[in-house]
């Protein structure tokens, strides 16, 4: 496609949004929200003509990018035959989503209970543990986002929780492994991951073992800062779940379906836990769904006492649809390939030369099409750009950085002191340079903010 210029298109539907749509997350008289006006592929634009490279997948789920031919057919001809039916019966697209979804998973993650995103897959997950172990308490970390519901903000770790936490949902917090910002004043992986695991075994000690139903864990954190687990962490939490009977829950809504170069982020480290969740990239997010994918242990509670839970659009015949299309996508074009090889050979290399350039650049990390860039105003004492949950003009650095990006034809992930760089899957190699280029120039502006 090509941008059309149309300013009073935008501005109408600039209008019509600030008179009547609430935004999430936000102080509605003080955002000022982009009209787009179409996206295809790797890009999307508004209605002045203004292009942009989306480097944040959306929410970090178009994983074959906007508009893939193959996927939006396939949603349209699942219109014409069945646009909807209740959960309770076997339908077509429903059956095939779960068959496709339950090949990729790792170990007997087999049975597969849809939901309508992430954040209702991460309640249905810790309700699941819950009946299953007959114990109320759930331990999450520091440092990690599960979703904006009731119980899934409460699990998670960063200050959006904070306004929702009365402090009654069963939910204990605890630090893993992130060994650019130690909690353990670790010095080496060895060590991190070793103090973690002991700062986990003691809080499980003195929460009492017996109390607890599910540790849950993002396999790779994503809006809190893209921090692979060290060697060794994730099977050592799977160890101490086993020895304590604690069902074990990865949170895969945004680093599964191909996005570390994996089909799954529990690939990379071999470990499989009780349940994991998954929504976003099932279907680069062209129609809401998600879901959790079950263990034989688990699924065996509820084989004869109903499990007590559902949705009136689980597994809804669009979605699901979408699903089958977009995981026959990614396996026919070599999606999750593309990922890992990019993201090895030139994302990584890339963001590197920026940090060797760039004196804001504190660390990247990542993996696969799944990079996060930590932009500090000193990198000796490695003190962040801006302050911890920054907002007006304590976070003056970030947005000086978010504008140039936009100015340079890309459109940034930022989050308080980072930047991920999170395109689509199936971005070509000339796109990520033009994203790194951009990025590149996008820096300058944060390093006038360094000391």
């Amino acid at each position: 496609m090509t941008p059309q210029t149309d300013p009073r298109a935008g501005a109408a539907v600039k209008a019509a949004d600030r008179a009547h749509v609430f935004h999430s997350w936000s102080a509605q008289e003080l955002i000022d929200p982009l009209a787009v006006a179409g996206a295809e592929g790797s890009y999307f634009w508004d209605y002045d003509g203004n292009r942009y490279l989306d480097l944040t997948s959306g929410l970090v789920y178009t994983n074959i990018g906007y508009q893939h031919p193959k996927v939006v057919a396939a949603i349209q001809e699942q219109a014409a035959r069945l646009t909807t039916f209740a959960p309770a019966f076997a339908i077509e697209a429903r059956s095939e989503a779960a068959r496709l979804i339950a090949e990729r998973t790792p170990g007997d993650l087999d049975k597969i209970f849809f939901t309508n995103g992430g954040a209702d897959a991460v309640e249905h997950a810790v309700r699941m543990a819950r009946l299953h172990t007959g114990r109320a308490k759930v331990l999450s970390a520091y440092r990690s986002y599960h979703g904006g519901t009731q119980q899934a903000v409460n699990l998670t770790g960063d200050p959006r929780r904070w306004a929702s936490d009365t402090a009654t949902a069963g939910v204990v917090h605890f630090w893993a492994p992130f060994l650019y910002r130690s909690r353990f004043y670790a010095e080496t992986e060895e060590q991190e991951t070793a103090r973690a695991l002991e700062h986990l075994e003691t809080t499980i000690a003195f929460e009492g073992p017996a109390t607890i139903a599910a540790i849950i864990l993002e396999t790779i954190p994503g809006t809190a800062g893209i921090m692979v687990p060290p060697p060794g962490y994730l099977a050592g939490v799977r160890e101490i779940c086993d020895r304590h009977g604690i069902v074990f829950i990865l949170d895969e809504v945004m680093a599964g379906f191909g996005r570390t170069g994996e089909w799954f982020a529990a690939d990379l480290s071999g470990v499989v836990p009780d349940l994991m969740t998954f929504a976003k990239g099932v279907n680069s997010g062209y129609v809401p769904l998600g879901g959790v994918a079950i263990s034989g242990a688990v699924a065996e509670t509820f084989g004869k006492r109903p499990y007590p839970g559902g949705l009136t659009y689980s597994g809804h015949p669009l979605a699901c649809a979408a699903a089958v299309a977009t995981i026959e996508v990614m396996a026919e074009e070599g999606v999750v390939e593309n990922a890992k090889r990019l993201g090895a050979s030139v994302v990584e290399p890339g963001l590197r030369a920026l940090a060797e350039r760039h004196p804001s650049v504190g660390e990247v990390r990542g993996v696969g099409m799944f990079w996060a860039v930590e932009l500090v105003k000193n990198r000796e004492t490695r003190e962040p750009l801006v302050p911890y949950n920054a907002a007006g003009e304590a976070n003056a650095a970030m947005a000086a950085f978010g504008a140039a990006a936009k100015k340079a034809g890309v459109w940034p992930f930022v989050n308080m002191n980072r930047t991920h760089f999170v395109p689509p899957l199936n971005v070509s190699e000339s796109e990520v340079k033009e994203g790194l280029a951009a990025l590149d120039t996008a820096l300058s502006a944060a390093d006038e903010f360094t000391e």
